[in-house]
């Protein structure tokens, strides 16, 4: 199995979306060719039916990789490592593999639901209370800081997809008024995330703290 598509990889993305941030921000460590298709959400493309055929869901990110089409970031990821990484970032031994899945969990849970929902409530200025989100996100944000004591990263020594399916959010918590400041094991863990070769930053926004 080659580890470089025959062609570059087609990302559909919203490029303020953490969802769509991780995926890019793994083509890059993987070092993977690959094009951006920005979908305009504002004027509803990502709910036409060109669209909805690659994903019923009318979310992003999605990828077409050849013939392939795969939707949901962290499927994607999935994907990714297991097609052209090696297994590098998703170990198989099946405890580690479950480490890794129990952030992947965590991703797709309170930190949607917290970090990333409190940084919405801001971009797009909506009318919804940010508090409980807010909460969720330093109720997540303790357990990180309080695991990442005893390792340099969520699921342990070297990076993987824990790593990369949180990173997004978590670092642009500032812009949904979530300080990172009593979380320096949390602002380590990310200074090391950015260190990786073929690291690529989130974009910023100069909303809520960041503002």
């Amino acid at each position: 199995m080659s580890n470089t598509p025959a062609r570059p990889i087609r990302l559909y993305r919203m490029s303020l979306s953490g969802h769509s941030h991780r995926v890019e921000l793994f083509l890059s460590l993987l070092g993977l060719p690959y094009e951006n298709v920005d979908v305009d959400l504002a004027a509803g493309e990502h709910k036409k039916p060109e669209f909805l055929a690659m994903n019923a869901f009318g979310q992003v990110p999605v990828i077409q990789d050849g013939e392939l089409t795969l939707a949901d970031s962290n499927a994607i990821l999935v994907y990714l490592d297991g097609r052209y990484g090696g297994g590098r970032w998703l170990p198989r031994e099946p405890f580690a593999a479950a480490q890794v899945q129990r952030w992947l969990s965590a991703a797709a849970g309170p930190l949607a639901f917290g970090a990333s929902f409190a940084r919405v409530v801001n971009l797009f200025k909506r009318p919804d209370d940010p508090s409980v989100a807010i909460a969720r996100a330093h109720a997540l944000l303790k357990v990180m800081e309080g695991e990442l004591a005893n390792r340099p990263f969520l699921a342990g020594s070297e990076p993987t997809l824990a790593d990369v399916a949180n990173y997004s959010y978590t670092a642009r918590a500032p812009e949904g008024n979530i300080s990172l400041a009593d979380y320096p094991k949390v602002r380590a863990w990310l200074s090391r995330v950015e260190a990786l070769p073929g690291f690529l930053p989130m974009p910023k926004s100069p909303i809520g703290l960041e503002a």
